[in-house]
């Protein structure tokens, strides 16, 4: 059998690939006759998949979770066929990529749609999926759907890095929450966290200009209002788990960081704080010369060479954190599966935060820049961007020793690029949510 090419030119996700050539084997062998996962009728499937599993499907099964993630590749297949839908990184699905339609924003977990079809017991669910999808991409081709005429003329083809932004949480930030304001805001009544947002939308300075003010309204005050009236945030918040966390950073966020990308904080930001500023720097292998030698930035090698001079994980969150040191910002989230804002303990850092100085950790760079260039005997290539990437560094770190001395819980947030990018908008509802209310007599 031969796989479509994808035309984005995105790879299938190596566990989902493996694990659907293992369950078409185990077919196979189950049913005495091959089985093409994106031909087949899914009918004719599920009878192999009932004779596999040996009974009722068990979404606790490990054995049973690996034939659904080999399904899933094979209902992926078959919409990037018929579609020519691409595999894009979303580190919220569980399969931690999510496919992607070129013609119109749907994103859709091929793993989450078999796992639900299989508890049901009815994988031609997975076909009415398909036709529910071929009859919106339709609208779209046809001119039927009003959100993509309002653009005139043919829209444009979406790309992975425009779906990538959109919805992969691949940005993180520090933030400093009151717990009390959370507490109060996730315990509320979603009509009445309606009517705050709205009117603080309202008394915004500067005013948001009509545009982002009418996406507030659809994204947020909408939404709140089409959730259960009577019940309060945190009842709901399995159902509407994005919500609660945007209205607990909305409402009770009193200090923190500007955003980055997960990888900057981990590969740089947080290994600049351990690393310290030491006084000498360890001798560098040939491996290490050759990649300065044809530009490696300095800053890359400073990080990934020098040792430690305090301790951190040998494991964990963002090499800094113990499982052990991160918690609920509220109980209500106990049963939200990819949580994006958690709380941890920032004990481990703080001692190190207070004796942060940006030009001590510059200077340490600068001195370590000039050992590797006397080793390899030539100068550091300059390189704009790596000074940027340095001062961007120390401001994050800069950010976050000023956040941890803010009373109230130091929390971790997930957010995607577009997030991120209006994250300044955000602060301005913020800051209306958050001021006290003018009340004119």
């Amino acid at each position: 059998m031969t796989e479509p090419a994808e035309p984005q030119g995105l790879p299938v996700p190596q566990h989902v690939h493996n694990a659907q050539l293992q369950i078409s084997a185990a077919l196979e062998k189950a049913s005495g006759a091959p089985v093409d996962l994106t031909k087949a009728p899914w009918a004719d499937v599920e009878k192999s998949v009932i004779q596999l599993l040996g009974g009722r499907f068990d979404p606790n099964n490990p054995n049973h979770q690996g034939a659904a993630l080999g399904l899933a590749g094979g209902f992926a297949l078959r919409l990037i066929s018929e579609h020519q839908a691409f595999w894009f990184p979303n580190r919220d699905s569980p399969e931690g990529a999510s496919l992607g339609f070129p013609e119109a924003i749907i994103m859709l977990s091929p793993f989450g749609a078999v796992m639900d079809a299989l508890a049901q017991g009815k994988l031609t669910r997975l076909d009415d999926l398909a036709s529910d999808i071929r009859r919106s991409l339709g609208q779209v081709r046809f001119g039927t759907n009003p959100a993509q005429a309002l653009g005139g003329g043919q829209p444009q083809k979406l790309a992975p890095q425009d779906y990538q932004r959109l919805f992969d949480p691949g940005f993180l930030q520090f933030i400093v929450v009151d717990q009390a304001k959370a507490k109060q805001t996730l315990e509320a009544k979603t009509d009445v966290l309606a009517r705050d947002v709205r009117d603080a939308l309202g008394r915004t300075q500067p005013p948001l200009p009509p545009e982002a003010r009418q996406q507030f309204e659809g994204q947020i005050v909408t939404s709140l209002q089409r959730m259960e009236q009577g019940k309060t945030l945190a009842d709901q918040a399995e159902r509407a788990p994005r919500l609660a966390e945007l209205m607990t950073h909305l409402v009770a966020t009193v200090g923190g960081t500007g955003s980055a990308p997960e990888e900057f904080w981990h590969d740089v930001v947080l290994p600049l704080l351990f690393i310290g500023t030491p006084a000498s720097f360890p001798p560098l292998d040939d491996e290490e010369l050759d990649a300065f030698k044809q530009g490696a930035d300095p800053l890359a090698l400073f990080v990934d060479v020098v040792p430690h001079s305090h301790r951190a994980p040998d494991e964990g969150l963002l090499g800094a954190f113990e499982m052990s040191e991160i918690g609920l910002v509220h109980p209500a989230f106990q049963k939200v599966g990819a949580l994006r804002l958690i709380r941890i303990n920032p004990d481990r850092l703080k001692p190190l935060l207070e004796k942060y100085d940006p030009n001590a950790t510059m200077d340490a760079v600068q001195r370590f820049t000039a050992h590797v260039s006397k080793a390899a005997g030539q100068p550091a290539a300059e390189s704009a961007q790596g000074k940027e990437m340095l001062q961007a560094a120390l401001t994050l770190l800069a950010d976050l020793k000023r956040s941890v001395s803010v009373p109230g819980d130091v929390c971790l947030r997930r957010l995607t690029e577009a997030e991120a990018a209006s994250e300044q908008a955000l602060a301005i509802v913020r800051r209306a949510l958050q001021s006290p209310r003018i009340i004119l007599t």
